[in-house]
């Protein structure tokens, strides 16, 4: 099958990329992104600008999308541009390929997300999980992680803090606050692309531990 995965840069998407360019069930990765990626027999990159994407079947004709596009308010810079990552691109990007006729969706989507919850984070998570549903896809999976683990290229002080936080309560958390493993993320991501059941799916942070 032929997987378009946005994001491949980022912490979860680059463990999404692995797991896709090692699977005999995926021909073909796409994955357009502002940055040149290493060269695989089984990779196309496109470096491309999210605010003006191609409209050409050539990268929207897939099987189905992967995104791990997201952002935090501190690395985005004012709630405007956080928004823009978190919300615009994705969704433009989930209507392309539903224009293309693209069967299924994968979102990386945040513990919380509510389109009318008080907090700005987690109602702009919310907001795009309602769009998305509104484009009628045959299969869209949405994926709440809690705060992500992992080794990220550019340390976020807050997120290290969090995550200590969390390790050092762990005992007495409950499942669903647990630190979500990236490499966690990125299984439940690649296994709903390769292998989508029908209907709206939600997997929670606790599925992911």
């Amino acid at each position: 099958m032929k997987i378009l995965l946005l994001g491949a840069t980022g912490l979860v998407g680059s463990h999404v990329l692995s797991l896709a360019l090692a699977d005999s069930r995926v021909t073909q990765v796409i994955a357009p992104t502002r940055h040149a990626l290493a060269e695989h027999e089984k990779l196309q990159a496109p470096i491309v600008d999210f605010n003006h994407l191609p409209d050409e079947a050539a990268l929207w004709e897939v099987d189905a999308v992967i995104c791990a596009l997201g952002s935090t308010l501190k690395a985005a810079g004012s709630k405007a541009a956080f928004r823009q990552v978190d919300y615009t691109y994705p969704l433009t990007c989930a209507q392309l390929a539903k224009k293309w006729r693209c069967p299924t969706f994968v979102l990386t989507s945040a513990l919380g997300a509510n389109a009318k919850s008080p907090f700005f984070y987690s109602r702009v998570k919310g907001q795009l999980e309602q769009d998305l549903m509104s484009l009628g896809f045959d299969s869209l999976t949405l994926v709440r992680p809690n705060v992500i683990g992992g080794e990220r290229e550019h340390t976020r002080l807050g997120e290290v803090v969090v995550i200590r936080i969390i390790s050092f309560l762990s005992s007495v958390l409950p499942a669903s606050c647990q630190v979500s493993p990236a490499t966690h993320i990125a299984k439940a991501l690649f296994e709903s692309a390769v292998s989508p059941t029908k209907g709206v799916h939600v997997i929670s942070s606790k599925q992911l531990i």
